[in-house]
Protein backbone atom coordinates (compact mmCIF):
# COMPACT_ATOMS: atom_id res chain seq x y z
CA UNK A 1 0.00 0.00 0.00
CA UNK A 2 1.37 3.39 -1.03
CA UNK A 3 1.73 6.15 1.53
CA UNK A 4 0.09 9.44 0.53
CA UNK A 5 2.28 12.50 0.36
CA UNK A 6 1.46 14.79 3.33
CA UNK A 7 -0.49 17.94 2.49
CA UNK A 8 1.86 20.86 1.85
CA UNK A 9 4.84 18.66 1.01
CA UNK A 10 6.08 18.07 -2.50
CA UNK A 11 6.27 14.55 -3.88
CA UNK A 12 9.89 13.33 -4.03
CA UNK A 13 11.65 13.98 -7.32
CA UNK A 14 12.51 10.90 -9.39
CA UNK A 15 16.09 9.71 -8.98
CA UNK A 16 18.53 10.53 -11.76
CA UNK A 17 18.92 6.86 -12.68
CA UNK A 18 15.15 6.46 -12.87
CA UNK A 19 14.93 9.43 -15.25
CA UNK A 20 17.72 7.98 -17.38
CA UNK A 21 15.93 4.63 -17.56
CA UNK A 22 12.71 6.32 -18.65
CA UNK A 23 14.58 8.27 -21.33
CA UNK A 24 16.26 5.09 -22.57
CA UNK A 25 12.89 3.33 -22.78
CA UNK A 26 11.32 6.19 -24.77
CA UNK A 27 14.31 6.37 -27.12
CA UNK A 28 14.28 2.61 -27.73
CA UNK A 29 10.52 2.64 -28.23
CA UNK A 30 10.75 5.50 -30.74
CA UNK A 31 13.36 3.61 -32.76
CA UNK A 32 11.50 0.29 -32.73
CA UNK A 33 8.00 1.70 -33.26
CA UNK A 34 9.10 3.60 -36.35
CA UNK A 35 11.05 0.63 -37.67
CA UNK A 36 8.61 -2.20 -36.92
CA UNK A 37 5.24 -0.59 -36.20
CA UNK A 38 2.94 -0.34 -33.15
CA UNK A 39 2.89 -4.08 -32.39
CA UNK A 40 6.58 -4.43 -31.55
CA UNK A 41 6.84 -6.53 -28.35
CA UNK A 42 7.50 -4.54 -25.19
CA UNK A 43 10.06 -7.19 -24.21
CA UNK A 44 12.08 -6.23 -27.31
CA UNK A 45 11.86 -2.55 -26.39
CA UNK A 46 13.09 -3.32 -22.87
CA UNK A 47 15.97 -5.35 -24.30
CA UNK A 48 17.07 -2.52 -26.62
CA UNK A 49 16.77 0.00 -23.79
CA UNK A 50 18.95 -2.19 -21.59
CA UNK A 51 16.38 -2.42 -18.79
CA UNK A 52 14.20 -5.14 -17.34
CA UNK A 53 10.55 -5.67 -18.22
CA UNK A 54 9.54 -4.54 -14.75
CA UNK A 55 11.21 -1.17 -15.33
CA UNK A 56 9.18 -0.65 -18.50
CA UNK A 57 5.89 -1.42 -16.74
CA UNK A 58 6.85 0.67 -13.74
CA UNK A 59 7.16 3.68 -16.03
CA UNK A 60 4.37 2.82 -18.49
CA UNK A 61 1.44 0.70 -17.26
CA UNK A 62 0.44 -0.37 -20.76
CA UNK A 63 1.37 -0.11 -24.43
CA UNK A 64 -0.91 2.89 -25.02
CA UNK A 65 0.88 4.91 -22.35
CA UNK A 66 4.27 4.17 -23.90
CA UNK A 67 3.19 4.91 -27.47
CA UNK A 68 1.56 8.15 -26.35
CA UNK A 69 4.75 9.20 -24.55
CA UNK A 70 6.79 8.48 -27.69
CA UNK A 71 4.48 10.52 -29.91
CA UNK A 72 4.42 13.42 -27.45
CA UNK A 73 8.21 13.36 -27.13
CA UNK A 74 8.62 13.47 -30.92
CA UNK A 75 6.17 16.36 -31.19
CA UNK A 76 8.07 18.23 -28.47
CA UNK A 77 11.38 17.61 -30.24
CA UNK A 78 9.77 19.08 -33.36
CA UNK A 79 8.80 22.17 -31.36
CA UNK A 80 12.42 22.56 -30.25
CA UNK A 81 13.49 22.38 -33.90
CA UNK A 82 11.02 25.17 -34.65
CA UNK A 83 12.34 27.28 -31.79
CA UNK A 84 15.89 26.80 -33.07
CA UNK A 85 14.73 27.89 -36.53
CA UNK A 86 13.06 31.00 -35.11
CA UNK A 87 16.27 31.86 -33.25
CA UNK A 88 18.01 32.32 -36.60
CA UNK A 89 18.36 35.98 -37.50
CA UNK A 90 19.10 35.48 -41.19
CA UNK A 91 16.98 34.23 -44.06
CA UNK A 92 13.40 33.54 -42.88
CA UNK A 93 12.84 30.96 -45.62
CA UNK A 94 16.04 29.16 -44.67
CA UNK A 95 14.60 28.89 -41.16
CA UNK A 96 11.47 27.26 -42.60
CA UNK A 97 13.61 24.85 -44.59
CA UNK A 98 15.62 23.94 -41.52
CA UNK A 99 12.45 23.29 -39.56
CA UNK A 100 10.83 21.10 -42.22
CA UNK A 101 13.93 18.95 -42.68
CA UNK A 102 14.34 18.59 -38.91
CA UNK A 103 10.69 17.55 -38.62
CA UNK A 104 11.29 14.83 -41.21
CA UNK A 105 14.26 13.54 -39.22
CA UNK A 106 11.93 13.00 -36.26
CA UNK A 107 10.07 10.41 -38.39
CA UNK A 108 6.72 12.01 -37.64
CA UNK A 109 4.88 10.32 -40.48
CA UNK A 110 5.85 6.85 -39.25
CA UNK A 111 4.21 7.65 -35.92
CA UNK A 112 1.15 9.54 -37.19
CA UNK A 113 -0.89 6.38 -37.95
CA UNK A 114 -0.42 5.25 -34.34
CA UNK A 115 -2.17 8.38 -33.09
CA UNK A 116 -5.47 7.30 -34.63
CA UNK A 117 -5.15 3.53 -34.37
CA UNK A 118 -3.66 2.68 -30.99
CA UNK A 119 -5.01 5.05 -28.35
CA UNK A 120 -7.21 8.00 -27.47
CA UNK A 121 -6.29 10.82 -29.85
CA UNK A 122 -7.97 13.30 -27.52
CA UNK A 123 -5.79 12.56 -24.51
CA UNK A 124 -4.89 15.96 -22.96
CA UNK A 125 -1.13 15.35 -23.16
CA UNK A 126 -1.38 14.56 -26.86
CA UNK A 127 -3.67 17.48 -27.64
CA UNK A 128 -1.35 19.88 -25.80
CA UNK A 129 1.68 18.58 -27.72
CA UNK A 130 -0.13 18.94 -31.04
CA UNK A 131 -1.14 22.51 -30.20
CA UNK A 132 2.48 23.38 -29.44
CA UNK A 133 3.54 22.01 -32.84
CA UNK A 134 0.80 23.92 -34.65
CA UNK A 135 1.78 27.18 -32.96
CA UNK A 136 5.46 26.84 -33.80
CA UNK A 137 4.75 26.00 -37.45
CA UNK A 138 2.52 29.07 -37.69
CA UNK A 139 5.27 31.24 -36.20
CA UNK A 140 7.91 29.95 -38.62
CA UNK A 141 5.58 30.32 -41.61
CA UNK A 142 4.33 33.78 -40.58
CA UNK A 143 7.90 35.03 -40.34
CA UNK A 144 8.74 33.73 -43.81
CA UNK A 145 5.55 35.27 -45.24
CA UNK A 146 6.23 38.61 -43.55
CA UNK A 147 9.67 38.61 -45.17
CA UNK A 148 8.07 38.02 -48.56
CA UNK A 149 9.89 34.70 -48.97
CA UNK A 150 6.97 32.27 -48.55
CA UNK A 151 4.00 32.23 -50.92
CA UNK A 152 0.86 33.51 -49.24
CA UNK A 153 -1.56 30.82 -50.41
CA UNK A 154 -0.28 27.96 -48.21
CA UNK A 155 -1.30 27.07 -44.67
CA UNK A 156 -0.05 25.03 -41.76
CA UNK A 157 -2.03 22.05 -42.98
CA UNK A 158 -0.21 22.10 -46.32
CA UNK A 159 3.12 21.76 -44.53
CA UNK A 160 1.85 19.00 -42.24
CA UNK A 161 0.42 16.96 -45.12
CA UNK A 162 3.60 17.07 -47.18
CA UNK A 163 5.95 16.34 -44.28
CA UNK A 164 3.75 13.34 -43.38
CA UNK A 165 3.42 12.04 -46.93
CA UNK A 166 6.89 12.71 -48.29
CA UNK A 167 9.15 12.36 -45.29
CA UNK A 168 8.68 8.73 -44.26
CA UNK A 169 6.64 5.69 -45.25
CA UNK A 170 4.47 4.02 -42.59
CA UNK A 171 6.39 2.17 -39.91
CA UNK A 172 7.64 -1.26 -40.89
CA UNK A 173 7.54 -0.66 -44.67
CA UNK A 174 11.12 -0.12 -45.70
CA UNK A 175 11.45 2.97 -43.54
CA UNK A 176 15.21 2.99 -43.29
CA UNK A 177 15.76 2.22 -46.98
CA UNK A 178 13.82 5.32 -48.04
CA UNK A 179 15.94 7.72 -45.98
CA UNK A 180 18.18 8.68 -48.90
CA UNK A 181 15.19 10.07 -50.84
CA UNK A 182 13.58 12.04 -48.02
CA UNK A 183 15.45 15.34 -47.97
CA UNK A 184 15.76 15.43 -51.77
CA UNK A 185 11.98 15.26 -52.19
CA UNK A 186 11.31 17.65 -49.34
CA UNK A 187 13.60 20.22 -50.93
CA UNK A 188 11.69 19.91 -54.21
CA UNK A 189 8.53 20.70 -52.26
CA UNK A 190 10.14 23.58 -50.38
CA UNK A 191 11.35 25.16 -53.61
CA UNK A 192 7.71 25.25 -54.72
CA UNK A 193 6.80 27.29 -51.62
CA UNK A 194 9.08 30.21 -52.45
CA UNK A 195 7.65 33.61 -53.24
CA UNK A 196 6.95 35.01 -55.72
CA UNK A 197 4.81 32.02 -56.67
CA UNK A 198 5.08 30.92 -60.32
CA UNK A 199 1.47 29.67 -60.37
CA UNK A 200 -1.88 29.85 -58.61
CA UNK A 201 -2.73 26.87 -56.42
CA UNK A 202 -6.18 25.30 -56.83
CA UNK A 203 -8.44 25.52 -53.79
CA UNK A 204 -7.55 27.31 -50.58
CA UNK A 205 -4.76 27.03 -48.02
CA UNK A 206 -5.17 23.92 -45.86
CA UNK A 207 -5.64 24.59 -42.15
CA UNK A 208 -5.24 22.20 -39.23
CA UNK A 209 -9.03 22.32 -38.79
CA UNK A 210 -9.36 21.04 -42.37
CA UNK A 211 -7.11 18.10 -41.47
CA UNK A 212 -9.08 17.32 -38.32
CA UNK A 213 -12.33 17.21 -40.30
CA UNK A 214 -10.90 15.15 -43.15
Amino acid sequence: MQTATPVGRKAPRPRADALRNRERIVTAAREMLTEFGPDVPLDDIARRAGVGNATVYRNFPDRDALVREVVCSVLDRTVLAGQDALAETGDAFAALERFVHASADERISALCPMVSSTFDQHHPDLEAARERVERIIEEVMDRAKAAGRLRSDVGVGDIMIVVAQLSRPPAGTGLLKSDRFVHRHLQLFLDGLRAPAPSVLPGTAVTMEDLRQA
